[in-house]
């Protein structure tokens, strides 16, 4: 494959997160600063934590850009301002940025812009625009199909543009996100970040009105739905109204069966939505599409692959899976018919690192749950990601091959943990 390096960019929300991107493969993480990006609800790093995320991402050759990419009202252009300053001293790669008095701050500050997928780009005359304004990048719009990305990426490379495009991960019912629909339930606008997703929420037809009206729900031509917010305890009827068999949640984008077609566009960067998923989503992403581009450079990319990766893919947070736009424009088949996720697996936390021996590599934990030998565990804090198999445990130096909860034991470690480290195992989840 003659293509140019091609930049594997996987969504990070904290440290971890970040470890867990740089040991599977990464080429460079996008991260956000709390009050300012599209995933502001979930973890996000301190400015005064860039300093130390740059370091680490350089250290190891990966680049980091932050994702500025909110709209922005007046009073806050100036904490917008001190957040680049201070990302161009700690050298952050790139800003990924939506709002155009963004974006002359960050050409202000002399910092490379990358144009994200709020801006919709999906057309040659926008990328013309964009170039002007001094953009260097363009994460195009989700909306476009194998055939429209490659037209694109044959005009941004004649005016010296990079183009960037999604490959796995959550798909908006709106277009690039655009949606009113938390802001209008929960007054929490996902334009600021704040999305609670109605979008991927149960809703049952209001009985009473099914009542009135003396028809079932298939007849209605349009109905008052609703869905339960809160715990059992504190249910919250929250309505809308909806029209036929209107269903909101999309499956999420999974690309790695079509990967080979993607990398004949000649995009320059595969990213990876998930800043609000856990450290083991993101191990597992980034490892299987690192493989997946690794196998079509060395023409060993096959179905045998495929389907080892498909299988891995499923064990983390997914709502089922699609190809998005990439093939054709998604139908109702392309709608999930779950709430939450369908993984085939899940985590566990069962202890808590409370001593750390470095010389000999052994950490002992206090359980909250049974663990055994052969059990596959995820250690991780706020500065530790740790994948390994539990290989061997002690109690007063003798071998155990399970232990219980309530119990203190010793395990060897691959690495370094850290006191305070949570012990998690991956159990399958039951269907």
């Amino acid at each position: 494959m003659k293509n140019k390096k091609i930049e594997l960019l996987v969504g990070v929300a904290d440290f971890k997160g970040a470890i867990a991107a740089v040991k599977n493969g990464a080429n460079a993480v996008y991260f956000g600063v709390k009050g300012f990006n599209m995933r502001d609800l979930g973890t996000n790093f301190e400015k005064k934590e860039l300093k130390k995320l740059m370091r680490y991402l350089h250290e190891n050759n990966l680049k980091g850009y932050l994702a500025l990419n909110t709209i922005v009202f007046p009073e806050e252009l100036k904490k917008v301002d001190s957040i680049l300053l201070a990302s161009k001293k700690v050298g952050v790669d790139a800003v990924i940025a939506s709002d155009f008095g963004v974006m002359l701050l960050v050409k202000k500050h002399k910092l490379e812009l990358h144009v994200s997928t709020q801006c919709s780009v999906s057309n040659e005359l926008a990328l013309k625009q964009f170039k002007k304004i001094g953009a260097k990048r363009i994460v195009l719009a989700r909306e476009l199909n194998f055939s429209q990305v490659k037209k694109m990426v044959i005009f941004a490379k004649k005016i010296g543009l990079e183009v960037e495009a999604f490959v796995h991960g959550a798909m908006c019912i709106a277009v690039s996100g655009r949606c009113f629909m938390s802001h209008d339930i929960f007054g929490r606008s996902a334009n600021r970040g704040e999305c609670l997703q109605v979008c991927r929420r149960t809703f049952h037809v209001d009985s009473k009105q099914l009542e009135e009206e003396n028809c079932n729900y298939n007849s209605l031509k349009e109905a008052t739905a609703f869905f339960l917010d809160g715990s059992p305890n504190s249910f919250e009827k929250k309505s809308l109204k909806i029209s036929g068999n209107t269903i909101l949640s999309a499956k999420d984008m999974k690309t790695i069966e079509i990967l080979d077609k993607v990398l004949a566009t000649r995009i320059i960067s595969l990213k990876i939505e998930g800043r609000t998923k856990p450290t083991d989503y993101i191990a597992i992403t980034t490892k299987c599409y690192r493989q997946a581009i690794d196998s079509i450079k060395n023409n060993s990319f096959s179905k045998k692959k495929i389907d080892f990766w498909n299988k891995e893919l499923s064990k983390v947070y997914n709502r089922k899976f699609s190809t998005g736009f990439w093939e054709k424009t998604p139908s109702k088949k392309e709608f999930t018919d779950i709430e939450g996720s369908a993984q085939t697996q899940k985590r566990v936390n069962v202890g808590r690192i409370t001593k750390f021996y470095a010389k000999i590599n052994v950490a002992e934990i206090k359980l909250f749950d049974k663990i055994q030998i052969g059990d596959s565990i995820i250690i991780e804090g706020n500065t530790t990601f740790l994948e390994q198999e539990l290989s061997s445990m002690q109690i007063h130096h003798k071998e155990l091959k399970v232990a219980f909860k309530g119990q203190n034991v010793g395990i060897k470690v691959n690495e370094r943990v850290r006191v305070n480290d949570l012990v998690f195992k991956i159990v399958k989840n039951k269907k």
